[in-house]
């Protein structure tokens, strides 16, 4: 579905990721690293582990708001069945967050390669699957 050797995520494919040779996700193995929904800030990646069901809350995105980025994307699922209400919205405006870009992952991740490599601050919330 992706893929940029250049990196930090070098190929997503549904609920599998590869950030710097480290899979995260769904294998044949069963689950690796930190599984199908990340969190990236630069090169480091951890669990998003608030993210539950179909439709964001506050509380879901909290922990990229005090991260010193300038640009929260979020990768709202393979297929874009993730919502994103305007409290959400708000929440990320009031932080002091400029810009907030809703797309589906394959084109979330290519958004933060491409940022990353301009040396824009730019955080990734990206869920792998739907």
């Amino acid at each position: 579905m992706f893929t940029d050797p250049n990196g930090p995520i070098e190929h997503f494919s549904w609920g599998k990721f590869i950030i710097n040779g480290e899979t995260h996700g769904k294998t044949a193995a069963g689950k690796e690293g930190k599984g199908k929904d990340i969190r990236l800030i630069g090169d480091k990646v951890k669990k998003w582990k608030s993210r539950k069901g179909h439709k964001l809350k506050p509380e879901m995105v909290e922990k990229m708001l005090d991260q010193n980025i300038d640009t929260l994307i979020i990768g709202i699922g393979v297929d874009g069945l993730i919502e994103c209400p305007d409290k959400v919205k708000k929440t990320v405006n009031k932080s002091g967050i400029k810009d907030l870009i809703l797309l589906k992952t394959p084109e979330a991740c290519q958004k933060y390669n491409e940022l990353y490599h301009k040396g824009k601050k730019a955080g990734l919330l990206a869920h792998g699957t739907c």
